[in-house]
């Protein structure tokens, strides 16, 4: 890693909705002296940002997704760069491969399965050879699904355990908006995937993001969970959860990643096994408030899917550009429960929960927390690069920096 450039940090994307909130967590948190820039399309957006948080140091790079000259430029004068341009897939490989190439560390907020795997396939050999970590998910997508495994792993390797065996994480508590971006990202994963069928057939794979798919051991129950039933361990009425065909990816990337640098032969157990879910409650009442939730989901897509009904669908969102209001993201929440039972018969509960829209407010604090780790402390993230998640290269750094930002992070026996 080249610790000589004129950026410690770089924030692609300043100007758009979570740009600028991303801004103003850095410009709350970032320690005194850290070189800071904003980059995007339009320098007087960024002049705007800038000025609104008083920060006249931090410098101004005009970029564009499309001028590779210009992303080469970006990568090459930053230590660690934070993308917030997406969709991903439209957008983000060009600059991935930049900093690669340019041994620059990366993180974003991707969602998006395709994206991923060509970031995978394109960027990690090289990624490896200069010693960029790629970090990708580093959001509400993927930071609690993979944090709270990580948690549950070293649990049962500080009591000699062994490893994980069937382990389901279930969304507890979630109140929170959706801006315009979110909804375009979900709208162009739906039309690639209907429109390419290598895309649909990687979508399905639940080792869409291993190293080598082929190898993965494609234990039985690692398809996505589509139904509304009664968790076993819990006790409680679940239903799908939207994002959980892509959070199981990444946490099963952390896994086989594992297996892969030798941390644990086994990754996290040889009989590791990972689905998610929503808890709805019990009784009655969950059954129903599981069957309305699968309901809405199947409609959300359909309605984004389908020409003659997306119409009707984008009088109802947000467009690009626009999120839920400051207090709607202030009054937000998330909490996640990871259950497991390790290779001994000992069991453990994750929880991982924050105050703020899980998207927008939380989402801003987990990935401006995973950039500074980068800049600030390198020495503490995972040595060496690649096309990594934030379990592997954070771990337990990230778990510090968000329990000091006031998330919630604990594990405790059952």
């Amino acid at each position: 890693m080249n610790h000589d450039r004129r950026h410690d940090l770089v924030l692609f994307g300043a100007s758009g909705f979570i740009g600028r909130l991303v801004a103003q967590h850095l410009a709350d948190q970032a320690p005194p002296g850290l070189r800071i820039a904003l980059a995007g399309r339009t320098v007087s957006r960024l002049e705007e940002v800038r000025d609104r948080h008083g920060r006249p140091e931090w410098d101004l790079l005009s970029a564009d997704s499309s001028d590779q000259a210009a992303l080469a430029d970006l990568a090459g004068s930053a230590r660690v760069v934070l993308s917030t341009v997406g969709p991903y897939h439209r957008h983000g490989l060009p600059l991935v491969l930049e900093c690669a190439r340019a041994g620059t560390d990366y993180v974003d907020l991707t969602g998006e399965v395709a994206f991923v795997r060509a970031s995978i396939d394109r960027a990690h050999d090289e990624a490896v050879r200069t010693g960029a970590r790629i970090v990708h998910s580093c959001g509400f997508d993927s930071v609690p699904s993979d944090l709270a495994v990580h948690l549950l792993h070293g649990a049962a390797t500080a009591d000699g355990a062994g490893g994980l065996g069937d382990t389901t994480l279930l969304v507890t508590r979630l109140r929170g908006g959706l801006s315009g971006g979110t909804v375009d990202s979900m709208r162009e994963q739906l039309a690639l995937v209907r429109s390419d069928r290598e895309a649909a057939q990687l979508a399905a794979d639940p080792y869409a993001l291993a190293p080598d798919r082929a190898a993965e051991p494609r234990l039985p129950g690692q398809e996505d969970s589509t139904g509304v039933f009664v968790e076993a361990g819990s006790g409680r009425w679940t239903a799908p959860f939207v994002m959980a065909s892509y959070n199981t990816r990444i946490v099963r990337r952390s896994h086989a990643l594992l297996r892969e640098h030798g941390d644990t032969p086994a990754g996290y157990g040889a009989a590791f096994r990972y689905r998610e879910m929503v808890d709805t409650g019990r009784g009655r009442r969950g059954r129903r408030r599981a069957q309305a939730l699968r309901t809405g989901l199947a409609a959300l897509w359909l309605g984004l899917s389908t020409p003659g009904l997306s119409r009707i669908v984008d009088a109802l969102l947000p467009k690009p550009g626009e999120g839920p209001s400051p207090e709607k993201r202030a009054s937000g929440l998330f909490e996640v429960q990871a259950r497991t039972t390790a290779q001994d018969g000992q069991g453990y509960l994750a929880t991982v929960g924050a105050q703020g829209d899980p998207g927008y407010a939380a989402t801003c604090v987990m990935i401006g927390q995973c950039a500074l780790a980068l800049a600030v402390e390198p020495e503490r993230c995972r040595p060496g690069g690649g096309v990594l998640t934030p379990a592997v290269a954070l771990g337990d750094v990230l778990v510090e920096r968000l329990r000091a930002q006031g998330f919630r992070l604990r594990v405790d026996p059952l």
